[in-house]
């Protein structure tokens, strides 16, 4: 399967799993309606106990049925035709119930009576509950079925009229007398009126369709950049660490130019000449691969982020470009770590044996670059400092060598003053320390 199928694939059960929250808060809410608005029509109608108990039924009736469509939301037997059957069932009740009910048993007039009673605006709970499942198709189909309901409720209750009055038989200028001689009588039924409620119907739903077709539309090139962003990400922190990577994406490719104080580590791996003349290439690749990584999660596991690696070696920085307050204490503990990874673990089945340094200063890091390629590095004389001390460890035998402004006075345990370097390049020897039983 392909990255973009893939993609799809995930984007589109998204969708799915939006839509069934949908479909069961609607089912909430088509409940709640139904008790607030059963329990309105039964109380009014507590005079006449065989209609009250017939809107009873009719209401438990649909409340057991929306509990059948949750239970079956989610579940092995669901199907993406179904909301439609439940959204037909409902119509097709609602419906029924109109064409066939009575207002009152006592009461004789044509049936078409009951249009003159607000119960056109059920089909609009019936469109409103279709709209949480987030689907315009979903929508589309109410609306056409709540018409479709609503046109044969209506021509089945006048079939068998034998005078049926409309609008037209009122006239342009009617008097008085004679609009309410038309209006109020019982064989009025007002063609004119049902298709002005279709059209509204269909229109409202038509206009929710486009709303959810548009809003699905966005969420779904949002939830494509946001798994593109994913990917790039994913790739680009195999190249560049991924806080790094993260932050280049975020501000579009720059991080800007940050000057603070921070700790660098420069790590390298001692001997490393003679372990690829020993291992060849391709071991000696699978043995950086492997080093590299574990060494990688060490650092990442205190803050810091490894900004280059250069052949055997490893810079990595802390407090910038991430922000910590505790840098120099984090990159004490992730170069001791890692010295004792090293003497304790094989690499790709290889020992190795490693030297670091670290110094605390003044750092300048940022995005460089030309030619429309960008890379993230630090600058300044606390990386040359940390560079020169990794490689001091080799002259006086040691594997950690650290400046004394990464130690403070109240945090050297473990650590023996190693006396004062001259180091090249800089004017006034270096206070540094080194791990006790070293060198």
């Amino acid at each position: 399967m392909s990255t973009q199928e893939i993609q799809a694939r995930n984007i589109e059960e998204t969708f799915l799993d939006a839509e069934q929250v949908g479909l069961r808060l609607a089912i909430k809410g088509r409940l709640i309606a139904l008790l607030l608005i059963g329990s309105f029509m039964v109380l009014t109608r507590l005079g006449d106990l065989t209609h009250a108990f017939d809107l009873l039924v009719a209401a438990i009736g649909f409340s057991l049925l929306g509990i059948f469509h949750y239970r079956l939301i989610g579940s092995r037997f669901d199907r993406p035709w179904i909301k439609y059957i439940f959204v037909s069932i409902d119509i097709v009740i609602l419906s029924y119930l109109i064409a066939t009910q009575p207002l009152y048993d006592t009461v004789d007039v044509p049936q078409v009576i009951m249009f003159r009673n607000t119960v056109f605006p059920f089909y609009f709970v019936i469109l409103g509950m279709a709209a949480f499942g987030l689907s315009h198709w979903l929508v589309l189909y109410t609306g056409f079925a709540g018409v479709i309901g609503w046109s044969g409720a209506f021509f089945w209750a006048i079939r068998d009229m034998p005078v049926r009055l409309q609008w037209t038989d009122i006239g342009f200028s009617p008097t008085t007398e004679h609009f309410i001689s038309i209006f109020l009588s019982p064989n009025f039924v007002g063609y004119g009126s049902r298709v002005q409620e279709s059209l509204l119907f269909l229109v409202t739903a038509l206009l929710i369709s486009v709303v959810i077709w548009r809003a699905r539309q966005t969420v779904y090139r949002q939830l494509e950049l946001d798994d593109e962003r994913r990917t790039i990400s994913e790739v680009f922190a195999q190249y560049v660490p991924r806080k790094i990577a993260d932050s280049l994406i975020a501000d579009r490719g720059l991080l800007e130019p940050v000057e603070r104080e921070a700790t660098v580590l420069f790590l390298d791996i001692a001997g490393f000449t003679a372990l690829t003349e020993r291992s060849g290439a391709r071991q000696t690749v699978a043995i950086l691969n492997d080093f590299f990584e574990q060494a990688t999660t060490v650092i990442s596991s205190h803050q810091g982020v490894v900004t280059q690696f250069i052949g055997d070696a490893v810079m990595a920085t802390f407090n910038i470009p991430v922000e910590d307050e505790d840098h120099r204490k984090n990159a004490v503990k992730a170069a001791t770590e890692i010295l004792a990874l090293a003497e304790q673990t094989t690499f790709a089945g290889e020992k190795l044996s490693v030297r670091i340094g670290l110094c605390t200063g003044p750092v300048v890091g940022g995005s460089v670059g030309g030619g429309g390629r960008q890379t993230y590095t630090v600058y300044g004389d606390t990386v040359n400092l940390a560079s020169r001390l990794e490689a001091l460890n080799k002259a006086r035998g040691t594997t950690l060598l650290v400046s004394e402004t990464t130690l403070p006075e109240d945090n050297r345990a473990g650590f023996r003053h190693a006396g004062e370097v001259e180091v090249r390049g800089f004017s006034e020897s270096i206070s540094v320390y080194a791990l006790e039983g070293s060198g």
